[in-house]
């Protein structure tokens, strides 16, 4: 094979200055996915796992098998990379008729199954497993044959034959370098119950770590994908707010020798940007004051043309549709029901609230250390991201909020940004993983330099902050105001200024956010001065926020990580969520008796005083709120003094949920509607906060396989705010529904519908009578002081004004100004 059609079988064609030279990429090419990046490189045309370990792998992404008769051949040369050392146990070769367990192939390049076909550390051929086959002294090369259902695979002047059951002769291809126990036999692919089910052993170690060249796969059995080809360019996120167009794209491992991405708006260049290759990102700001029509962009990189839509601001549209999402599991991967649920629907806008990524995605577990080696790993996990929603994102605004697992915590108190220690010497608590030490003390465990990787690829594209300052460490800040469709999201990131409850509530013994202390009371004990919720930056920024309506925003909402309230419940004797995932699915319609409403000190319930002050600021515009985190999907109404004199918040489904959640409270709630759940009405959560359940999606039995996953109640969210009607629809559907259908319905309690007064007002006990009916811009102070109670926009004439407490107001629309004293409610 000719040099140049060699580098273009492998994907390397698009690097720059290749030609025949030699040294390291960390980038295989667009026609592959590694298994993990990190321990994978190009070397010239050479494809090597330089990094021993179980099932390193390389997937063909542009290649597969028919389903159909006839023949394939594979063939590879190979050699070891570290021939000093002897062999440790594991194999080498090919991974053929691979197939996933969600029909789809970037599930299948990621966890797919197939039949192993190789030679082992001592020289065994086999296919399947090994079986005293053939063995030879010395090889050079593997080639692989499937003529019907027999294959055949020839080394070193060996060879040997399986039958191979008919269905594992179709599907994908890979090369695979494996440390550690031989292949167990052809797989069996069955309803999985969990993410790694039937994959080998992943744990790094050994010796085995061989290079790879002359790739070829042909036959009449071969099909090409060259659709399927990804990168350099992976996928971009972009918002406009404000007549600013900020976009991120985002790229395979850079080195940092690349030339600049180019972006060019309707066909004419719009910005030229450096590559910053530690994140392996590209952002552009480009003032974009007409934002009345879609634009068609295109990204320029290395030859590749990638290209989306600018979508035109939807501010004319009676209603601005939102698809919230959070709490991406790859139980499921790559989502591709929830995404064709949202294509159908197709939202003005998406929110990701958080933890976009789990540690644990992906496989081979987690590398923090060193920081080049990490950063690698945090990438491939969010190139799943992107692989699962980029055809949505190239098409229309996005928000990601960076959450705890993002930053590979568990929980996270961020503490203003400081850097997490370990606490001293002694004392129980050092039995406890370091890890959870670290992060129970507040603060970051990751180094700066890492976490801003994470604030760079994921809301780097946001509109800028108020405050840009960053925080402790130098870590960066995301939260801002952004203006899209004619509504206002306050953006809020509630996890980077919180206090860590362990370091205020010493006599609670808090372990990972738990109270260990049998008579600590949190209702009680755990509202302390000095705790920080939002910070005072943030509260300022909500202040502001809250009273000042710029021209065309005509409704508002908040959306931040996490509910401002703790909805969960778990069987007595627990004394943390440590068990949750082991906890027993009802059926639909059972319930589980003697639960006990929880304490966690991770959820926004915690501190009360900061918690209240920030329901107060929004229900001063009457804003509704959007959260995720919980894993449980759920619609309240805040309390602050008393029940509904708060907002309402929708918590959206988990996309694959690892962490169930449930409500089964003990008690019936207080004055729930005719008809509706045990389980809804009024509540005291765990911290004596004030809330209203109007809907909870809890895990059941719902008989939707694979059930492993269903039965958790996974799914996504929709939030409709119609700004004519000054209502606000709330949705939250299941991951297996399908929106087309007209007999499509979301979650049991679900829509709930709210007027935009609803959000503290519906239940105040006075009200203002006016004298004369007025709309437009409204502001409502009490008498004498320059802060508003009350500051939104009405299209109705409105006569009369609810509001919470007696005493004297001054009423403002326009330049008419009246004071009116509160009268009861009739």
């Amino acid at each position: 094979m000719k040099r140049r059609t060699l580098l273009k079988a492998l994907g390397a064609y698009w690097v720059p200055g290749l030609g025949q030279a030699s040294g390291t990429r960390l980038w295989l090419g667009r026609e592959y996915w590694a298994n993990p990046i990190q321990d994978w490189r190009r070397n010239g045309a050479r494809l090597e796992c330089h990094i021993s370990g179980g099932d390193r792998n390389v997937f063909w992404l542009t290649r597969e098998l028919d389903e159909g008769q006839g023949d394939f051949q594979m063939q590879v040369r190979l050699g070891r990379l570290d021939s000093s050392r002897p062999l440790t146990p594991g194999w080498v070769g090919f991974r053929f008729g691979m197939k996933g367990h969600f029909a789809d192939y970037r599930d299948t390049a990621v966890r797919g199954l197939g039949v192993d076909a190789g030679i082992t550390h001592e020289g065994e051929l086999f296919i399947g497993k090994p079986r005293q086959g053939p063995r030879v002294a010395f090889f050079d090369s593997l080639r692989l044959e499937a003529r019907g259902s027999r294959v055949t695979l020839e080394a070193g002047g060996q060879s040997i034959s399986e039958e191979v059951p008919a269905q594992w002769i179709s599907g994908g291809v890979a090369l695979v370098c494996h440390a550690g126990d031989p292949p167990r036999g052809v797989p069996q692919l069955r309803e999985p119950n969990s993410p790694n089910s039937g994959k080998p052993d992943q744990q790094r170690g050994g010796n085995m770590s061989w290079w790879f060249e002359d790739w070829s796969l042909s036959g009449s059995k071969v099909i090409d994908r060259p659709e399927r080809a990804w990168g350099p360019i992976l996928f971009v996120l972009y918002t406009i707010s404000g007549g600013l167009l900020k976009m991120t794209v985002q790229l395979a491992p850079m080195e940092g020798d690349e030339p600049p991405c180019e972006l060019y708006l309707a066909g004419k260049l719009a910005g030229k940007e450096a590559v910053e290759p530690f994140s392996s990102t590209a952002s552009f700001r480009v003032p974009r004051r007409q934002a009345g029509s879609a634009v068609p962009f295109e990204v320029c990189f290395q030859g590749q043309r990638y290209t989306g839509i600018i979508r035109a601001d939807p501010a004319r549209k009676a209603e601005l549709v939102v698809g919230a999402l959070t709490c991406q599991g790859d139980f499921g991967f790559p989502h591709k029901e929830i995404a064709r649920n949202l294509k159908a629907l197709d939202p003005d806008i998406l929110f990701f609230t958080g933890d976009q990524l789990y540690e644990a995605n992906g496989g081979y577990g987690i590398e923090r250390a060193p920081v080049e080696r990490a950063r690698l790993d945090y990438l491939r996990k969010w190139y799943m991201f992107g692989w699962a929603w980029g055809e949505l994102t190239r098409e229309r605004p996005c928000v990601c909020l960076p959450d705890d697992h993002d930053v590979y915590h568990g929980n996270l108190w961020g503490a203003g940004g400081r850097k997490a220690e370990y606490p001293p010497p002694g004392g129980a608590e050092e039995t406890a993983p370091a890890q959870q030490l670290a992060q129970d003390s507040g603060g970051y465990t990751m180094p700066a330099q890492w976490v801003n990787l994470v604030e760079q690829t994921q809301s780097s594209h946001l509109p800028d902050p108020p405050n840009a300052q960053p925080a402790e460490q130098g870590i960066r800040v995301h939260y801002c105001e952004l203006i899209w469709g004619g509504v206002s999201f306050a953006i809020l990131e509630d996890r980077k200024w919180k206090s860590a409850p362990r370091q205020l509530l010493p006599d609670a013994r808090i372990r990972n956010g738990w109270p260990q202390n049998p008579v600590w009371n949190a209702a009680r004990q755990s509202d302390v001065a000095g705790a920080q919720l939002l910070g005072e930056r943030q509260e300022r920024f909500l202040e502001d926020w809250a009273e000042r309506w710029p021209p065309g925003v005509e409704m508002k909402a908040v959306v931040s990580a996490t509910m401002f309230c703790n909805l969960a419940t778990l069987p007595k004797g627990h004394t943390s969520d440590a068990g949750t995932p082991k906890l027993p699915v009802l059926p639909v319609g059972d319930y589980a008796e003697q639960e006990k409403l929880t304490q966690d000190h991770d959820s926004n319930g915690w501190p009360q005083t900061p918690r209240n002050r920030a329901l107060r600021l929004m229900r001063t515009c009457l804003a509704v709120h959007i959260a995720g985190d919980q894993h449980l999907a759920s619609t309240v109404q805040y309390g602050i003094e008393d029940w509904n004199d708060g907002p309402f918040a929708i918590c959206t489904p988990a996309i694959s949920n690892i962490f169930p959640r449930r409500w089964f409270p003990p008690q019936p709630g207080r004055n729930a509607r005719p008809g509706a759940p045990r389980n809804s009405g009024e509540y005291l959560d765990g911290f004596g906060n004030h809330m209203t359940v109007h809907a909870v999606a809890n895990p059941h039995r719902y008989g939707v396989p694979p059930q492993a996953l269903n039965d958790r109640a996974p799914g996504f969210g929709l939030v409709v705010l119609n700004k004519v009607r000054r209502e606000i629809r709330l949705e939250n559907w299941p991951r297996w529904a399908d929106v087309t259908r007209p007999d499509a319905k979301p979650f049991p309690g679900w829509p709930i519908i709210i007027q935009q007064l609803d959000n503290g007002l519906n239940g105040a006990r006075y009200e203002l009578h006016l004298p004369q009916a007025i709309s437009g811009l409204i502001r409502v102070h009490r008498k004498g002081e320059g802060k508003p109670v009350l500051a939104f926009r009405s299209r109705e004439g409105m006569r009369r004004l609810p509001i919470w407490h007696p005493g004297a107001y001054e009423v403002r629309s326009g330049a008419r100004r009246w004071l009116i004293e509160a009268q009861e409610r009739g």
